[in-house]
Formats: structure tokens, sequence, C-alpha cells
């Protein structure tokens, strides 16, 4: 049997068949063997085929959004079907090994906060670069604007006017007060599309307001360091009422980037790669060699400097604690 995996609570795998079938899924025990060098060999969003398995299919398999125990039948997946795409990061702790965001998407939205709390322009900088590599389209969503005073409305605009003029989709958002929800239904409306972005930065909100039987899980900012608590634990995808799809992710600290190659990561910031078809050396790092033409632009204020600082914490990942970095440029 084929379908498309919609829930993963790291245990097991909530799979749709094009019928309206839910199983509740395990992964085959061979999986781990095939060279597959992630956390998660399946995500939500994959297409994948099963065998369902009717010995255990008497048991309550599966887990709810509150981790109650759903009675679905259950299965074995053995194939993961070849993916379109998907969004990748380095797992927690472990540089060697990679975790699947998600599969086959339409478009990313990266929910982001200027304040309350802050979203580095690292963290920004770095899911569009795994983006660009692996062909994602990406909206930008700047949430919490009800929130902002004028200081933090004027950088909101200043961030804003930066990615807009790079070329990215950006849309302005209060799940609170309805701000910008038309304009980003209309471009989620008929697509695939993956919610991702730090903790607290109101995804869930975000959700309810977008699918409101979605009965996605708030929480209050911690008031001692302005950060988000996790509300979401596990991905899921949600269908819109208007058509199309949401997979709603667990909010991360950090975006560690994968399996980039030094001399690639410029290809993956847009204003970077263009400008450096100008430079003296085809190889350029960009860093110290002489007649670079990214490093003119940037003292010409052509390249904003919050970018190429992040193309520099790109260049060596080596050091995990640097797409920790907090930069507001």
């Amino acid at each position: 049997m084929t379908g498309i995996v919609i829930r993963n609570t790291g245990s097991w795998y909530d799979v749709r068949t094009d019928d309206g079938q839910l199983f509740a899924c395990k992964v085959k025990g061979n999986f781990r063997l095939r060279g597959i060098r992630s956390t998660n060999p399946v995500a939500v969003g994959d297409v994948v085929e099963f065998r369902p398995t009717a010995e255990m299919s008497s048991k309550p398999c599966g887990e709810g959004r509150d981790g109650e125990p759903s009675p679905l039948p259950a299965a074995l997946i053995t194939e993961i079907r070849d993916r379109r795409n998907y969004i990748i990061r380095r797992a927690s702790n472990l540089s060697k090994q990679s975790h699947i965001i998600a599969a086959n998407v339409d478009l990313a939205c990266l929910v982001a906060t200027v304040a309350h709390p802050e979203t580095s322009t690292t963290f920004i900088d770095r899911f569009l670069a795994s983006a660009e590599a692996y062909r994602v389209p990406v909206c930008i969503v700047f949430n919490k604007t009800d929130l902002y005073d004028s200081d933090e409305r004027r950088y909101l605009d200043a961030i804003m006017s930066l990615y807009r003029y790079i070329g990215y989709d950006v849309v302005p958002t209060s799940a609170t007060s309805g701000e910008g929800i038309d304009a980003l239904v209309s471009r989620l409306r008929d697509k695939t599309t993956l919610f991702s972005g730090n903790s607290g930065v109101g995804k869930s909100t975000l959700l309810n307001r977008l699918v409101p039987e979605a009965g996605a899980r708030v929480a209050e900012l911690s008031t001692a360091h302005d950060q988000g608590q996790h509300t979401t634990t596990f991905s899921e995808m949600f269908d819109l009422p208007g058509g199309g799809q949401i997979i709603d992710t667990p909010g991360i600290r950090g975006f560690g980037t994968f399996d980039f190659e030094r001399e690639e990561v410029g290809h993956y910031f847009r204003e970077i790669f263009a400008t450096s078809a100008r430079c003296r050396f085809g190889n350029c790092t960009h860093t110290h060699e002489p007649g670079c033409a990214v490093r003119e632009a940037l003292d010409n204020h052509l390249i904003a400097e919050s970018r190429y600082l992040s193309y520099l914490s790109m260049l060596d990942d080596k050091d995990e604690g640097k797409y920790r970095e907090r930069i507001r440029g």
C-alpha cells in the first residue's frame, strides 16, 4: 500500500492513503542500515510504501496530539518514494547526523519575530541558504506585529526591505489582530507548506488561526529570557480549509547547516552569488582575495553586513555553537 506521512511522533508515523485511510506505522528495522545519516529516516510529507501488520491491528497504535493512544490499524513502512525536495538541518549535538524537517513541500514559511523573542538574522540566513540548496521557495513571515513598539517596527520595516531587496517574499502578520492573515492564506492556497521557526515566534497561534480545528497548544514566553517554550512536540500535517496543507513542526533554537562544502556556501546567498561573477578569481572565498567583488560590494553597502557575517559563519561549521550567535544587523 502507498500513503503520505502526516504525523511523526518519534515512535510512530501516521500514514494516510489516497482514499483517506489512516495507519499507525513503524519503520522496518533495516531502514537505519542503508546509509541514511539522519535521526529520522522518515519525515512528514514523505510518500511511503507500507505493509499492514494484521497481528498488531487489534492493539492501540499511534499517538494523538495530546499523547493519547489512537486505535489505528498498524503497519510497517518498507520503502520511501523518491523525494522531490526536503528541508534538512544538522541534528542537535550530532554533527555527523542530520534531521529532515519535512519532505515534498511546495513552500517553506519561516516564521520569525524581531522581538518577543528576537529571531537572529544568522538563523534566518541559514534557513534561507538550506532552502536554496534544496530548491524550496521560502516566504518569511514576520509575526507578532501587534506587539512591537515604534523602534521595533522601524527595525521590522528595515529587515523586511532587506530580504525583499534580495528577492524573498515577506509577509508581516499578527495572529492576534489578523494583520497579514489574508495575504498569508493566499500564498498557502493549494500548496504543501512547511511551517518552521524558533520557539516562541507564534507558529502554533498562527496555525490555530489558519486551521481552527488544529487545536495547537500555545504558551507564554519565558519572562526571564523573553524566549519561547516548546509547545509543539512533533511534526504533523493539517489540511487547510481553502485547499492545501500545512506541516507544523516543533520550534528550533538553532539551525546548523548540513553537508555544505565551503566552495558551495556562496551559491546559496543570492546576492553574493550574483556579485561573485565579477570576482577576479573563480574560486574566490570572499574573505581575503584581491579583486573580490563581494567585499567591494560590502564596503559600498550593496551587500548587508548581516548577510556577509552569516555567510562567514557558514564557511566553517566545526564550531557547534556558531549558529546560535545572535547578530542583529
